[in-house]
């Protein structure tokens, strides 16, 4: 497995690389959710690159940038063991020299649910991913679908810029209890933990009241609140039931539908989404 953190040695190292090539992008301190991705792409792929990058522009002023868990030995230790041939951690400036200002920045489908509540959020994902795809020059890309509406962003991205990916998006990797997995797990105190089953249980009853022939979002939305609110440590940001690629609000789902959620635990905010049916 080659590391490399600088454009030049990426670009040596990605010469040698044979077609097909998969990229996972990630921010490190990496789970299993990252690792299924990884072998999704080891699965579909000729190569395998993985970058490792925690990336400012997606963070507000008041997020948790400094505090984002970081642990580069562990995670290459893990990309190792599955047979990763390429690893890219370029430090910030690197990607983000003193003069940048160039961004990527969609017009609707950033606008909604993370975008409403982080303002900027998506341009920064944006911005990085077109990075990304531009100085790796992956075939696939692979993305996780509990960063659904980053899922619908990439793919409107590749589209409205003509990039010759395809973006495949993988199933949320769950714990044995339901929480999905995110990096941002390890801030829960053990209370938290246990508290923050609460919003896979609120999304498996939804999909088991659609299932029971329930079709009104707004009586779906409502079960989900009810659950919420019998956990007193959940504090609720919002609940949405959205069209999956164009992230609109829905009154009733008459083909499919997207539910997302995302809830304080405690000082920790967690997101997570199921798609119905």
């Amino acid at each position: 497995m080659k590391v490399t953190t600088s454009f030049l040695e990426l670009r040596e190292a990605r010469e040698s690389l044979k077609a097909t090539v998969g990229l996972v992008p990630t921010m490190g301190f990496l789970h299993e959710g990252h690792l299924s991705l990884v072998r999704a792409a080891r699965q579909e792929c000729s190569s395998v690159v993985v970058t490792i990058f925690v990336n400012p522009a997606q963070f507000g002023p008041a997020e948790d940038l400094s505090r984002y868990p970081r642990d580069l030995e562990r995670d290459l230790s893990l990309l190792k063991k599955e047979n990763v041939d390429l690893v890219w951690a370029p430090p910030t400036e690197t990607l983000y020299p003193a003069d940048f200002q160039t961004w990527v920045d969609l017009e609707k489908v950033s606008k909604p649910l993370e975008g409403a509540m982080r303002p900027g959020h998506f341009k920064g994902v944006a911005t990085i991913v077109a990075k990304l795809f531009n100085a790796i020059q992956p075939q696939k890309a692979f993305f996780g679908q509990k960063d659904a509406q980053q899922a619908a962003v990439i793919r409107q991205m590749v589209k409205d810029l003509n990039y010759p990916i395809e973006v495949i998006i993988c199933p949320i990797a769950r714990e044995g209890d339901g929480l999905a997995m995110s990096s941002r797990n390890v801030y829960l105190q053990p209370a938290e933990r246990q508290a923050a089953t609460v919003l896979s249980r609120a999304l498996f009853a939804i999909r088991q009241a659609f299932e029971d022939g329930e079709r009104d979002a707004g009586q779906l939305k409502q079960i989900m609140q009810t659950i919420f609110n019998q956990e007193p440590l959940a504090r609720v940001q919002y609940i949405s039931c959205a069209d999956p690629v164009t992230l609109q609000e829905l009154e009733s789902i008459e083909n499919q539908a997207l539910f997302s959620v995302a809830v304080f635990i405690g000082n920790t905010r967690l997101i997570d989404n199921m798609l119905v049916p």
